[in-house]
Formats: structure tokens, sequence, C-alpha cells
């Protein structure tokens, strides 16, 4: 591979807050892990501090906002697998094949849960921990945020 694509390459995942690239052009496979990610970090730190401060801000509101979250309070408990990069959430490899999981499906550490879509780039996101698929928070084909979560494993 180039050098020059390959420093481009390391630039746009440093650029971009990813956490890993993988390119394969050929028989040449380059990996390239942002080990280094603080960005991130900031902004799980900052993301959930606004939606308080916005109760604060509005009093009257609160009493609206809290009934919703009491209602998600019963939800399933475990593992949750979040969302390690921004990009467009799907359950299976293309529109005509099966799911990688169904809510009831028994996962190990490793298995593709599904994919996400970030700059052109399908990522497959594997389960870090082996269980049952309790819960699945997101529609085919919707946007996710850093951080979001994904699945619920018990």
């Amino acid at each position: 591979m180039d050098l020059r694509k390959l420093k481009t390459l390391i630039d746009l995942v440093s650029e971009s807050g990813i956490s890993e690239l993988e390119v394969n052009e050929g028989e040449d496979r380059v990996r390239i892990v942002n080990a280094g990610s603080p960005a991130p970090a900031g902004q799980v730190v900052y993301a959930n501090p606004a939606p308080v401060q916005a109760l604060q801000a509005a009093p009257a509101a609160a009493p609206t906002v809290s009934a919703p979250a009491a209602e998600e309070a019963p939800a399933e408990t475990g593992f949750v697998a979040r969302s390690p990069m921004v990009g467009t959430f799907y359950r299976a490899p293309n529109p005509e094949s099966p799911d990688f999981v169904k809510v009831g499906d028994t996962v190990k550490v490793g298995q593709t849960l599904c994919i996400i879509e970030a700059m052109k780039l399908l990522n497959e996101i594997e389960s870090e921990q082996a269980g049952v698929i309790k819960q699945i928070l997101c529609e085919n084909g919707q946007g996710v945020e850093f951080d979001q979560p994904l699945f619920i494993i018990a």
C-alpha cells in the first residue's frame, strides 16, 4: 500500500474520532486503531449532564419528562452492548439476509451482533460478553451515536 495513502488513513482516523479502521486492498490489509481517543470520552462526560441541566432550567417540564423515565426503569437488566462509533445501525449484512441476532438468541464473545456504517465503511460490532439477547434497542437503518446502547445481553 502506498505510504501517502496510509498517512491519509491515519489522519482520517485521528480527526474523525472513530476507534478503529480496517482496509483491505488486494492482498494488503491495514488496521488502524486509535488507542489515544480522548475526544469520545469527553463527549460521553458532557453528553449526560446536559439533559439534567435542561430539567433544572425548566422545572415545569420536569414531571412530563420524568414519567417516561419511570417507564424505562423496568427494562431488562444485564450487560449493555454500546455503539463504539457514530453511524447507521444495521441488523443484517444486507436487506435479503437474516438478522445477525434476534431477541432470545444465545451469543458468544466475538459473535457479530450488527453492523454500523460509518464514512462508507461497514463495521461489524461483536459481542463483548456471552449470554442471551434480551432487548434490541435500535431499529434497522437508524442513526446511532457514540456510546449509545444497542443491545441488552443477560
